[in-house]
């Protein structure tokens, strides 16, 4: 049985949906954020702010008009640096205490900077976060912060990912399924271990997801999942159905756009077009309630 979203209120308005922030970019990586922030936006957030860094503020922005944006100091690598008792850091933690959720990691980069700043986030932030990417290669290089969680925390590692969050962490060297599990239970996570059939575990409760295609094997696709799940939090979702749910509409969004598109040519961007339709197909009352 899949989770459901609840049908919206006649008299609704955006912030009832969500004020989701994703935090990540870099130079040259300014892909990664916008593909996220267009998912989240795709899969019901009433509103969706992307803290990038102030380099690539206008290219992100200019990705999809509905976006709002936050431009963050920058590091020589061109990665988010926040200067302590700047006017961006005053704005950033304006923006992180009004979030529903936060995402944190697409396009992140690697340096000493992001590490602290994934730290930080994961420890202080009691809202639900979807940590994945560059977020996750912090918590490697950093595992016990994985021990202190401010609030609900879902990851999304690939098993090149999963394999060094693991390594790191001193989980036994089982099957990655059953290490996830383990993984999950020990740290109070929920873990989205992505592959051809997506394990989604928070150490009680595994969810294998039955949607997808090899198609989906190409740069960005676990972008646009990181926003995918990101908005279903932010409409109610508690995190275990949150990831089950996001990652069937994903994974369906996919396979109708391999249907028409062919698995060779399909690219993460194609992704967004087919979200709506995937939708759909949850939708079984359409007629909004009256009260």
């Amino acid at each position: 049985m899949l989770p459901t979203l609840p049908p919206r209120r006649v008299d609704s308005h955006k912030a009832d949906y969500g004020r989701v922030a994703l935090i990540g970019g870099s130079r040259g990586m300014a892909g990664s954020i916008a593909l996220s922030g267009m998912a989240c936006l795709r899969s019901g957030a009433g509103l969706v702010t992307l803290a990038v860094p102030e380099g690539i503020q206008s290219i992100v922005a200019g990705f999809e008009p509905s976006l709002m944006t936050l431009g963050l100091g920058e590091n020589d690598l061109g990665h988010i640096h926040i200067e302590r008792n700047s006017p961006n850091e005053s704005a950033f933690a304006a923006l992180t205490e009004k979030a529903t959720v936060v995402a944190l990691g697409p396009g992140l980069g690697q340096s000493a900077d992001v590490d602290r700043l994934v730290a930080d986030l994961y420890r202080r932030l009691p809202q639900p976060m979807v940590i994945d990417a560059d977020g996750l290669n912090a918590l490697a290089r950093n595992p016990k912060v994985l021990e202190q969680p401010g609030g609900p925390r879902i990851l999304t590692p690939h098993p090149g990912e999963f394999g060094r969050l693991a390594s790191a962490a001193g989980i036994p060297g089982l099957a990655q399924v059953g290490q996830a599990a383990q993984f999950a239970a020990r740290f109070k996570c929920v873990v989205v271990l992505k592959g051809h059939r997506s394990l989604i575990t928070d150490g009680d409760h595994n969810e294998l997801n039955e949607t997808g295609n090899p198609g989906m094997a190409t740069g960005g696709t676990g972008d646009v999942l990181t926003g995918v799940i990101a908005a279903l939090m932010g409409q109610g979702l508690e995190p275990h159905a949150a990831a089950h749910l996001g990652c069937h509409v994903h994974g369906l969004a996919g396979d109708m756009a391999a249907e028409e598109l062919g698995q060779v040519s399909l690219i993460a961007s194609d992704l967004l077009k087919y979200l709506p339709r995937a939708f759909q197909t949850l939708i079984k009352d359409k007629q909004p309630r009256t009260a």
